[in-house]
């Protein structure tokens, strides 16, 4: 990117570093947007309000940390490779603030309700009067306009309106949320996309434009083949539990003890996996796909009528070695304390300015050449105030 270097921690290079992100976002949709910008290396400042900061520092428990400074796990998990500086947006100190960041910023990032910011005083036109390369990526509940535009969201009820919660849990009568606010983190994910894309153009352009997405429509994108189900074959998917609804055998199954999870996805794998648990592979009933998942409810009978006979470990054993992608349900202990998860490299170790040596979930990306070398602790509100003003004063001449 064309832009003068910012001020950057050592080790802490990335394929964007040099690019200042202003966050103004709270909650987790905005804020994911920006770790995931300062996963690859981008300065993030992170402004918040005095005294309180973003409401997720208030979300728990659990809390962690001495009781002078407790910090909550939430805000945690999504505020990785930030510096945060507090400023009342409505006073002339704060405007003053925000203002000096926006001339000095590449990118910007909020997730107010609709008309927010235009009633602070920093509407699109005056963001971009202060600034024409800046990248602005808006975040709401169900989009800025359209017959609902401005109506507050938050996850779980983006989740119900989109469609989610009826395609997930045992049956079409128990709709169920997704075990992590998907939506909001689907929204933030595809805010990152959109603010990369518009950087790009803006290396061709010299100018920066408006990105926006929203709950409703991180969910929507992500519909797939449920979505073209109905779009084109005018199918209107329920939830089927923990079977895939168009794929037999695929899904969970019980065994002695536990339970396994096997995906088999065409019919070479159906007559391996058909030996290995002892269920006719040339019964008419399972002869293709489509027959298989005609007939899933006598198929998953007769596979757990086999696998109840041992436990997980011997079956899993018998289809590794078979070829057939399988796997074994593990809590989330058991999943950060695996090689496997430690080896990707999804377990990081900060040193937290209260809380010490801490380790979090790391980011999903990774680069041959390295990346990002080091990564910071979430911070205290207000911990960069000084730093940051600095900074600031050093670029204002």
């Amino acid at each position: 990117m064309t832009q003068r270097t910012a001020h950057q921690e050592p080790g802490t290079q990335g394929p964007l570093q040099g690019l200042v992100v202003v966050d103004l976002s709270r909650a987790l949709a905005g804020p994911h947007a920006t770790m995931m910008l300062g996963d690859m290396g981008a300065r993030v400042i992170k402004v918040e309000a005095p005294g309180k900061g973003d409401e997720s520092r208030g979300w728990g428990p659990p809390f962690v940390g001495p009781e002078t400074a407790r910090e909550s796990t939430y805000f945690l998990s999504c505020n990785r490779n930030k510096e945060s500086v507090t400023a009342d947006l409505k006073s002339a100190e704060g405007v003053d603030l925000l203002t000096r960041l926006v001339r000095h910023g590449d990118v910007l990032v909020e997730n107010f309700r609709p008309g927010v910011m235009d009633r602070l005083g920093f509407s699109n036109e005056r963001l971009h009067e202060l600034n024409p390369r800046l990248v602005i990526l808006s975040i709401s509940g169900f989009g800025h306009d359209g017959p609902q535009g401005g109506r507050p969201g938050y996850d779980q009820i983006a989740q119900g309106e989109a469609g989610l919660m009826s395609l997930t849990g045992p049956d079409p009568d128990t709709p169920t949320k997704v075990g992590v606010p998907i939506g909001d983190l689907l929204a933030g994910m595809w805010g990152a996309y959109g603010v990369l894309s518009a950087l790009y153009e803006r290396e061709r352009t010299g100018r920066g434009k408006v990105v926006r997405t929203s709950l409703l429509a991180s969910i929507v994108g992500v519909h797939a083949f449920q979505g073209t189900r109905y779009t084109v074959a005018g199918e209107v998917s329920r939830a089927a539990g923990n079977h895939h609804a168009a794929i037999a055998p695929y899904g969970l199954f019980r065994c002695e003890g536990g339970a396994i999870q096997a995906a088999v996805a065409n019919d070479a794998l159906w007559a391996k996996f058909a030996e290995v648990v002892g269920v006719d592979a040339t019964d008419p009933r399972y002869a293709s796909n489509v027959q298989r998942t005609a007939h899933r409810d006598d198929l998953v009978e007769e596979i757990e009528k086999a696998l109840l006979q041992r436990p997980p470990a011997h079956w899993l054993a018998l289809l590794h070695a078979a070829g057939i992608p399988a796997g074994e349900v593990r809590t989330l202990d058991q999943v950060y304390n695996c090689p496997q998860t430690r080896s990707q490299g999804l377990v990081i170790e900060v040193d937290h300015s209260s809380l010490g040596p801490i380790e979090l979930p790391g980011p999903a990306v990774r680069f041959d050449d390295g990346g990002r070398l080091r990564h910071l602790a979430p911070p205290r509100l207000g911990e960069h105030n000084d730093s940051v003003q600095a900074w600031l004063e050093e670029h204002d001449g």
